[in-house]
C-alpha cells in the first residue's frame, strides 16, 4: 500500500508519499520526473504516522531548525547507483554546498576507482525522489552556478538562501 498527503510549504504544495515502512518521496506536481502513476495509485491519508513525521520534519526545516534527514525512515526507490549517490548527498552539511564533480570524486574513491562520470552523478541527483530531505539542492556546478533541480532553479535558490540564513543566525548566537 502507498499513502499520500499534501504539505503546504513556502515552495508551494508538496506531495508526500510513503508505504507502511518508510517515506518514499517528496514531490511537487509537475516537477521533472514526477511519478504520476505511483501517486495516482496511492491512498490519500492525512494522518499516517510516517507522513506526519515527514510533515513535522519539513516544519522544522522551513523554520531553520536543521533537522537531520536520518531521523526519518527513508526508502528512496532507485537503482543501486542512484542510491549510492543519494547516500552521499546526505553527507553534505546543512548550509553548505558541493559540486557534481566533488560527488563524482567521492563516489570514485568509495568504489576505489579512478574516475566517475559527473553526468551520471548529475542524472542520479536529478532523479532524487526525496527532494529537500535528501539535499540535492546543495549540489552546484563547478564554477558556482546553480544548475539543475527537479523543483526548479528558483526553488533551489530559495532553499540555499534559507539554509544560509539559518546558519548565519546560529553563528551570531554562538558569538
Amino acid at each position: 500500500m502507498f499513502y499520500v498527503t499534501t504539505y503546504s510549504s513556502p515552495l508551494g504544495i508538496l506531495i508526500l508519499l510513503c508505504n507502511d515502512q518508510a517515506l518514499l518521496g517528496v514531490f511537487q506536481n509537475g516537477q521533472k520526473y514526477f511519478p504520476e502513476t505511483l501517486i495516482s495509485k496511492a491512498i490519500f491519508k492525512e494522518h499516517h504516522p510516517i507522513l506526519e513525521q515527514a510533515s513535522n520534519w519539513l516544519d522544522r526545516y522551513f523554520k531553520g531548525q536543521k533537522p537531520n534527514p536520518l531521523e526519518l525512515p527513508l526508502e528512496p526507490q532507485g537503482t543501486p547507483f542512484q542510491k549510492e549517490v543519494w547516500h552521499l548527498l546526505l553527507e553534505i552539511p546543512y548550509g553548505k554546498v558541493t559540486t557534481y564533480q566533488e560527488i563524482a570524486k567521492a563516489l570514485a574513491e568509495k568504489r576505489k576507482g579512478k574516475t566517475m562520470s559527473c553526468q551520471a552523478v548529475g542524472s542520479a541527483i536529478g532523479h532524487n525522489p526525496l527532494a529537500i530531505i535528501i539535499p540535492c539542492h546543495r549540489v552546484i556546478g563547478k564554477n558556482g552556478t546553480l544548475t539543475g533541480y527537479a523543483l526548479g532553479i528558483e526553488k533551489k535558490k530559495f532553499l540555499l538562501t534559507l539554509e544560509q540564513e539559518a546558519r548565519n543566525q546560529t553563528n551570531r548566537i554562538k558569538d
